[in-house]
C-alpha cells in the first residue's frame, strides 16, 4: 500500500486527537503559568532565591532529562499505556503542587510533573502518527499537535493572571486535571494501542547515560544566562557532553538502543530535527526577551502583556492551520525555508522598535515571526515522525521535543550571554551623576535591577536611572533580533539546499536523487523487513 493509499482516519480518530490535543496544551500552558504564580506562593511558602529559582527549573530539567527515556519505553510497553500512566501521575503531582505547604514539597511535586510531562509529550505524537497514516490527514493533525504548543507558551500567562486575581496560587496547578480525567476515561476506548513487538528490555545504564548528560548540560546553560560565564556551568555542560559521547558510544554497540543514531542517517530526519532546535533557540529565546521589554520597557503588567502577544497567537493558529494545505503542494525544504523567511521578516521588524515607540511594534513583528511557525514546526516534525519506521515513532516523538527544550536552553544561555555584554557596555557610561552607588549597581546588572532600584529613588532620579536602562535593554533586543534573524536565514538557505529533493507528501516517499541520502535507504529498509 503507498502513502497515497494508506488507510484514512474516521471519527473515533478525530475526536480522539481532541483528546490528545488537550493534554499537550496543558503541558506547554503548565510551563509558563509558573511565571506570574512565583511572587505568590514564594510568599506564602516563604521560599528562599534558591528554591523559587528550583521552582521555576525543575519541571523543564525533569521534561528534557526523561524525554529520550520515555520516547523508547513508549515503543516497548505500549504508547496508549505509557500516555495514561503518564496522565495519572500528572494529575497527582498537579494537586501535590497546589496544596503544597513548604517549598521542598513544591520542588518535589513540580519534579514528578516535569517526568510525568515526558511521557505525554512523545506518546501524544507517536499515536498521532500511527492514528492518521494518509499523509494530508497525519499533516493536519500534526499541525494541531504543534499549534497546542505554540498557543500554550502564549496563552499560559493570560489564563495564569486571570486565575491569580480571582484564586490563590495553588489553582493554576489544577488546570489540567479535567484534561487529564477526560483522557483517563477516554483514552482506553478511542485510542489505538501501539508498541514495537521486537523491542528488548529497557537498557538502565543508558537511561542513567542520558540523564547524565542532559541535565548538567540544561542546568549549564541557564546558569549562564543567569549568571554569565561562570567555571560552574562550564564544568557542567563539559561534564554532560562528556557523558553525552559515552552515552552515544553505548547505543552503536547495543543490539536494541534507547537511541536508535541509525535514525540520524537520514538525511530529511537530521536537518528537519536541526531546524525544529534553531526553531525554538532563536524564536523562543526573542518571545521571553520580548515579554521582558513589553513589562519592564513598556511598563505593562504581566497580564497586559501576554494580552499584548494575542495577535501572535492568532498568526500562530492560522499558519498552523494554513501549512497543512500547502504541505501536499510544496516541497517540505521550500515550506521550511518559507517559514523561516518570514520568521526573519518578524524579527527585523523588532530591530525597529525603540524605548519610546510603544508595544505596537513589537506586538506586530512578534505576530510575524509566530506566522512562520506553522511551516518550521508542522513540516519539520511530520518530516521526523515519517522518516522514522512506525515502531520508532516514540523515539522520533521525543527527539523532536528533546530539540525543542535543548533549543530552548541553548537560546537562553548563549544568546541571553551576548544580550547581557550588550546591555552592560551600553549603560557603562550612560548613567548620569547623582544615582545612588548601589543602585548604579543594580542598573548596571539587569535591567530589573534598575526596575527595583527606583522604586525606592525621587521620580527624577528614577526616570534618570531608568531611561538609559530601558535603551540599553532595547538595545540588547535589537541585537539578539539580529542575530537570531542571520542564524535562521542561514538555516533556511540549509534547509532548501538539503532537503530540495525531498516530495510534498502527497507524491508518496521521498526521491533519491543521487543515492547519498541514507535517510530513506534506512527507513525504506527497516519498513520492507
Amino acid at each position: 500500500m503507498t502513502a497515497n493509499e494508506a488507510p484514512r482516519a474516521g471519527r473515533r480518530e478525530w475526536i480522539g486527537l481532541i483528546v490528545l490535543a488537550l493534554p499537550t496544551l496543558l503541558v506547554s500552558i503548565d510551563g509558563f503559568v509558573m511565571l506570574l504564580a512565583l511572587p505568590h506562593l514564594s510568599e506564602a511558602l516563604k521560599a528562599n532565591s534558591t528554591q523559587q529559582l528550583w521552582v521555576i527549573d525543575i519541571y523543564g530539567f525533569m521534561l528534557a532529562g526523561f524525554l529520550i527515556t520515555m520516547g523508547t519505553l513508549g515503543d516497548r510497553i505500549g504508547r496508549r499505556k505509557l500516555l495514561l500512566i503518564g496522565a495519572a501521575a500528572f494529575g497527582v503531582a498537579s494537586v501535590l503542587s497546589a496544596f503544597s505547604t513548604s517549598a521542598a514539597m513544591l520542588i518535589a511535586a513540580r519534579a514528578l510533573l516535569g517526568i510525568a510531562g515526558a511521557t505525554l509529550t512523545p506518546s501524544t505524537l507517536s499515536l498521532i502518527s500511527a492514528m492518521f497514516r494518509d499523509p494530508k490527514q497525519r499533516a493536519f493533525a500534526i499541525g494541531v499537535w504543534g499549534g497546542c504548543f505554540s498557543v500554550g507558551a502564549i496563552i499560559g500567562p493570560v489564563i495564569g493572571g486571570v486565575m491569580l486575581e480571582h484564586f490563590w496560587w495553588g489553582s493554576v496547578f489544577l488546570l489540567g486535571l479535567p484534561a487529564m480525567l477526560l483522557l483517563l476515561v477516554l483514552g482506553p476506548m478511542l485510542l489505538p494501542e501501539h508498541r514495537d513487538p521486537g523491542a528488548g528490555r529497557l537498557d538502565l545504564i543508558s537511561v542513567a547515560l542520558s540523564l547524565a548528560a542532559i541535565l548538567p548540560i540544561i542546568y549549564g546553560f541557564k546558569e549562564l544566562a543567569r549568571n554569565g560565564w561562570q567555571p560552574l556551568p562550564i564544568m557542567a555542560i563539559v561534564a554532560g557532553a562528556a557523558v553525552g559521547w559515552v552515552f552515544m558510544r553505548r547505543q552503536c554497540r547495543q543490539s536494541d538502543p534507547l537511541l536508535d543514531l541509525r535514525l540520524f542517517a537520514s538525511r530529511a530526519f537530521s536537518i528537519a530535527l536541526l531546524s525544529l532546535l534553531f526553531n525554538s533557540m532563536l524564536s523562543g529565546t526573542t518571545m521571553a526577551f520580548i515579554m521582558q521589554h513589553l513589562q519592564l520597557v513598556e511598563g505593562l503588567s504581566p497580564l497586559w502583556a501576554s494580552l499584548g502577544m494575542i495577535p501572535g497567537m492568532v498568526a500562530s493558529i492560522v499558519s498552523f492551520q494554513l501549512t497543512p494545505l500547502l504541505m501536499h503542494r510544496i516541497r517540505p525544504a521550500y515550506l521550511i525555508g518559507t517559514g523561516l523567511a518570514i520568521a526573519v521578516v518578524g524579527f527585523l521588524v523588532i530591530t525597529q522598535a525603540s524605548a519610546t515607540s510603544g508595544p505596537v511594534v513589537m506586538a506586530v513583528g512578534f505576530a510575524i515571526s509566530a506566522l512562520g511557525s506553522g511551516p518550521i514546526v508542522t513540516t519539520g516534525t511530520n518530516l521526523v515522525i515519517g522518516s522514522a519506521p512506525p515502531e520508532k515513532a516514540g523515539s522520533a516523538a521525543a527527539l523532536t521535543q528533546t530539540s525543542n527544550e535543548f533549543g530552548i536552553a541553548l537560546g537562553i544561555g548563549m544568546l541571553g550571554s551576548i544580550g547581557t555584554a550588550v546591555y552592560r557596555s551600553q549603560i557603562a557610561g550612560a548613567l548620569p551623576f547623582g544615582i545612588p552607588a548601589t543602585a548604579a549597581q543594580a542598573a548596571r546588572d539587569t535591567l530589573a535591577g534598575a526596575t527595583v532600584a527606583a522604586q525606592h529613588l525621587p521620580n527624577q532620579l528614577a526616570t534618570a536611572l531608568l531611561t538609559p536602562a530601558r535603551e540599553a535593554f532595547t538595545s540588547e533586543l535589537h541585537v539578539i533580533a539580529t542575530i537570531s534573524a542571520i542564524l535562521l536565514m542561514g538555516m533556511a538557505l540549509l534547509v532548501v539546499i538539503m532537503l530540495r529533493h525531498v516530495r510534498p507528501s502527497s507524491e508518496g516517499q521521498p526521491e533519491q536523487p543521487d543515492g547519498a541520502d541514507a535517510a530513506q535507504v534506512t527507513v525504506q529498509e527497516s519498513r520492507q523487513s
